[in-house]
């Protein structure tokens, strides 16, 4: 449980002093609140994302050009108030409304939709996309009720795009949805992550276990298994994530083989060979590859695989400039 932090009460406020010390250029925080604005905003629709701390650099490291311009954060694995949430939006409206994009967690949605209300009440008008990529944490037919994982960073650079482009609040919503609706994720969780003054681990797994489908705080997956060599591994998570979003010979597809903590990158690389070689297999073309470790908890041990089915507009916005100090196009 060792962990490189001073009070446990403080890692979220210490995180982001360390952030802003190291891009000062680039950020300033929001007064009275935990929350992280662009420096350099622009007259456009403005874009926020949050949720829980302890998953970086999601949330904090999507804030950027062509990218959220504020992030709202809670706690480690818990929602941010409602007054955070409204504070940064307000931060960053221009006039043009303020869409909020984020992960389909029941304390998030709560707060963000109390914010809303708030927001609106000074004539400020928002609208929500959650994301809801997670193919393993509900059947298709309740989608809506799926959590959000590492699909995230594609559906928040398809919004930021869409807004530098000028399009109005409606259509940048419309174009996130639809990038959410194309963005098919599944995860497997190989060891716990611990949490910054917690003594006790919040789940256990066997040493020769692994759990399919784990999400993002140790919620439970739909299989606990034996540990399988990477290949086979890979060609299961493939095939359903192939299967649950349509996606066939001709297709192309922006990949993300994302690492949950302690993963290495050479695990990492390993998993992303057998993609290609899978979706080459099938006559997918592999528009895009990332591999990398966006969307975390603490050391969890494991990966994710996100694939984004692409059409032409949804490629156009995927190509717009977008950078972070921990994400930038390519």
């Amino acid at each position: 449980m060792k962990k490189v932090i001073n009070n446990p009460d403080n890692v979220v406020q210490e995180t982001i002093e360390g952030f802003i010390a190291a891009n000062k250029h680039l950020y300033k925080k929001v007064e009275n609140v935990n929350g992280v604005i662009r420096k350099d905003l622009k007259d456009k629709v403005a874009v926020v994302t949050g949720g829980g701390s302890g998953h970086e650099p999601l949330f904090i490291g999507l804030v950027g050009e062509g990218l959220a311009d504020g992030v709202a954060l809670g706690n480690v694995f818990a929602a941010p108030t409602p007054y955070n949430v409204q504070e940064v939006a307000k931060a960053v409206d221009a006039g043009k409304g303020v869409l909020f994009v984020y992960g389909n967690y029941s304390g998030d949605v709560l707060n963000f939709d109390m914010a809303v209300e708030l927001l609106e009440l000074d004539d400020i008008n928002c609208k929500t996309v959650l994301v809801t990529d997670d193919v393993a944490s509900a059947p298709v037919e309740r989608k809506a009720d799926r959590r959000g994982i590492a699909g995230d960073i594609f559906v928040v650079k398809i919004a930021g795009a869409a807004a530098e482009k000028g399009l109005c609040l409606e259509e940048v919503a419309n174009i996130a949805q639809r990038a959410n609706d194309q963005t098919f994720s599944i995860g497997v969780g190989l060891s716990p992550g611990t949490i910054p003054g917690v003594k006790e681990l919040p789940y256990t797994l066997g040493d020769d276990e692994i759990e399919v489908g784990m999400g993002i705080h140790g919620e439970p997956g739909v299989e606990r298994t034996k540990l399988k060599p990477a290949d086979e591994l890979t060609d299961n998570l493939m095939e359903i994530l192939l299967e649950e979003g349509n996606i066939v010979a001709g297709d192309e597809v922006s990949v993300l083989v994302n690492g949950l903590g302690s993963t290495t990158l050479m695990e990492l690389l390993i998993v992303n060979r057998r993609v290609e070689h899978i979706l080459e297999q099938r006559g997918i073309r592999a528009y895009d590859m990332d591999v990398n470790s966006y969307c975390t908890t603490q050391e969890m041990g494991g990966f994710s695989i996100t694939l984004l089915k692409l059409d032409d507009e949804l490629k156009e916005l995927y190509n717009a400039p977008a950078y972070s100090p921990y994400y930038k196009n390519k």
